[in-house]
C-alpha cells in the first residue's frame, strides 16, 4: 500500500494530515509513505523532517498517483480549491479526509463518479473503539481553547479576579453555550484563566460534566427528554422549543461579559440561541465568539470570519480555529487518521467489509457511486438496492 499526504490548498488551512512522527508506525505496518513537497511547512514540519522519518517527498501529481491519499480537507470541505484536484481522481484511488458529506453531498457525488473510494472522517461513529479516530473531537478541543483566548483578547477587561494596591478587579463572566467537546474545553480554559464561568446545554446529562470543571450549569425549565441522539450528539429541536429557550436564556446572556457559542447539530443549520434583542441587552464591550458561524450561527448577526459590532458588542465568527494552532492540531489529526488507516488495512482496504461499523459508517463512495445512505439522501438520490444474494 502506497499512501501519500497532500498539501492543503484551502485558504487559511495550515494543518497537515500526517506529521513526521506518524510515518514510522505506518512504515512498520508495511505502508510506503510519500508527502507532497511543502505539505507540512505551515504546521511547522519541513520536508527534511519527513525524509528523516522515512517518507519520500513528491510532487502533487506524484502524491495522487499513490493508492491512498490522506488529506485534512477534500471534496466539499475544500471548497472551490478541490476543483483543481478532481481530474486527478481515478478508479483504484482511496481518499481519506474531512469532506463535509452531509452539507456538500453533491461534491462527494462528483468525486464518486470518478470511481475513487471516499472515506469521510466526520462520520466516524461515536463508539468506544473509534475514539482514537474521532477527528471532530480532537479538533474541537483546540477550537474551544482558542475561542476563549480570542474572547479574552477582544474584551476590554481581564478574565481573572485581581487584588492590587489600587483595588480589586472582579472576574469576567463567561457563558458557554453548548457543552460538547468544544464547549467543555472552552469552560475548562475560561476557568483556568480565572473567569466566573457558566455553561448551558440542551442535554441535561452534561450537567455533571460542566460542574466537574468548576462551572455553574444553567438550568432552564424546558422539556429536554428527546434532546440527544443515540450517538451522544445534540438533537435538532422544534422552533417552539428554541423560541422558549431564547426567552429564558436572555437574562443569562445579558449578565455575561463573554459568550462562547458552540452548539452544532451535525449536518444541519446551527440553532439560533442568541437573538439581536439579547445582544442589545448586553453591556457595551461584551464579546460573543460564535463557533457555529459557518453553519448559520448560534448568534443572529454573526458572519463567518468577520468581526461585527452591534451596539458596542463585538461578535466574532471564526470558522477554522484549529488551523491557528496547526502544530498541535496536526499531531492530533495525524494520530486519528493513522489509526483509522491501520484499521481499514486490517479490514482489507481497499475492499473493506460492510460488517465493520467503522468502515460502514465512514464509507461515502465506492465503485462509481455514493453508497452512504445519509449522503445519498442529501444528494437527492434514492436508497441503494441491496446486492443480490448469490444463488446456491
Amino acid at each position: 500500500m502506497k499512501v501519500a499526504v497532500v498539501k492543503e490548498m484551502f485558504p487559511g488551512e495550515r494543518r497537515v494530515a500526517l506529521v513526521p512522527a506518524a510515518v514510522g508506525p505506518l512504515r512498520k505496518a508495511g505502508v510506503e509513505v510519500a508527502v507532497e513537497t511543502g505539505a507540512g511547512v505551515a504546521a511547522g514540519f519541513g520536508d527534511d523532517d519527513y525524509r528523516a522519518a522515512g517518507a519520500a517527498i513528491v510532487s502533487r501529481d506524484g502524491a495522487f498517483a499513490a493508492d491512498c491519499v490522506l488529506t485534512v480537507r477534500c471534496c466539499g470541505a475544500a471548497g472551490t480549491t478541490w476543483q483543481a484536484d478532481e481530474p486527478r481522481l481515478r478508479p483504484g484511488l482511496t481518499l481519506i479526509g474531512m469532506c463535509d458529506p452531509l452539507s456538500a453531498a453533491d461534491a462527494c457525488r462528483t468525486a464518486a463518479e470518478t470511481g475513487a473510494t471516499l472515506f469521510a472522517l466526520e462520520l466516524v461513529p461515536r463508539i468506544t473503539r473509534a475514539q482514537s479516530m474521532d477527528v471532530l473531537s480532537s479538533q474541537a478541543n483546540i477550537a474551544g481553547y482558542r475561542a476563549v483566548l480570542l474572547a479574552a483578547a477582544n474584551l476590554p477587561r481581564i478574565l481573572p479576579m485581581m487584588t492590587t494596591a489600587a483595588g480589586t478587579l472582579t472576574p469576567a463572566k463567561v457563558l458557554v453555550l453548548g457543552a460538547g467537546v468544544a464547549g467543555l474545553q472552552a469552560i475548562a480554559t475560561a476557568k483556568r484563566l480565572g473567569a466566573q464561568v457558566s455553561g448551558y446545554d440542551v442535554r441535561p446529562a452534561v450537567k455533571e460534566q460542566v460542574q466537574s470543571l468548576g462551572a455553574k450549569f444553567v438550568e432552564l425549565p424546558l422539556e429536554t427528554g428527546a434532546s440527544e441522539t443515540a450517538g451522544g450528539y445534540a438533537k435538532a429541536m422544534g422552533e417552539e422549543f428554541y423560541a422558549k429557550q431564547r426567552e429564558l436564556l436572555g437574562r443569562v446572556v445579558a449578565e455575561s461579559d463573554a459568550v462562547i457559542c458552540t452548539a452544532l447539530v451535525p449536518g444541519q443549520k446551527a440553532p439560533v440561541l442568541v437573538t439581536h434583542d439579547m445582544v442589545a441587552r448586553m453591556r457595551p464591550g461584551s464579546v460573543i465568539v460564535d463557533l457555529a458561524a459557518e453553519r448559520g450561527g448560534n448568534c443572529e448577526g454573526s458572519q463567518p470570519d468577520r468581526a461585527v459590532a452591534i451596539g458596542g458588542v463585538t461578535i466574532l465568527g471564526p470558522t477554522n480555529l484549529p488551523a491557528e494552532a496547526p502544530f498541535h492540531t496536526s499531531q492530533l489529526y495525524a494520530r486519528n487518521v493513522a489509526t483509522f488507516l491501520q484499521h481499514l488495512l486490517k479490514c482489507g482496504l481497499p475492499d473493506v467489509s460492510a460488517d465493520d461499523e467503522i468502515c460502514r459508517d465512514t464509507l461515502v463512495a465506492r465503485g462509481g457511486r455514493l453508497v452512504h445512505p445519509r449522503v445519498r439522501d442529501r444528494a437527492g438520490l434514492p436508497p441503494l438496492e441491496p446486492d443480490p444474494v448469490p444463488a446456491g
